[in-house]
């Protein structure tokens, strides 16, 4: 149920890459995904993830993107 009378539970969920996104408690939260620690509205969890989910990039983007800067950082000192 998607509308806006729906009692349903939803819990955030955070994968391998560090995106968030929600999952109804009723189901199985799906392969690759854990639990965040916080259930609500779908509202309340949408505001959630909006509070904390500030970049939006990939972990393993940033571990590369931090790679390069480290090893700009080496070349030029």
């Amino acid at each position: 149920m998607w509308g806006p009378d729906s009692n349903e539970v939803w819990r955030v969920v955070i994968n391998i890459e560090d995106q968030y996104s929600i999952w109804p408690v009723r189901k199985e939260i799906p392969y690759g995904w854990s639990e965040v620690g916080t259930t609500g509205t779908k509202e309340e969890c949408l505001a959630y993830i909006k509070e904390n989910w500030s970049d939006m990039r990939p972990r393993s983007l940033k571990e590369q993107m931090a790679k390069a800067a480290n090893k700009d950082e080496i070349e030029v000192a």
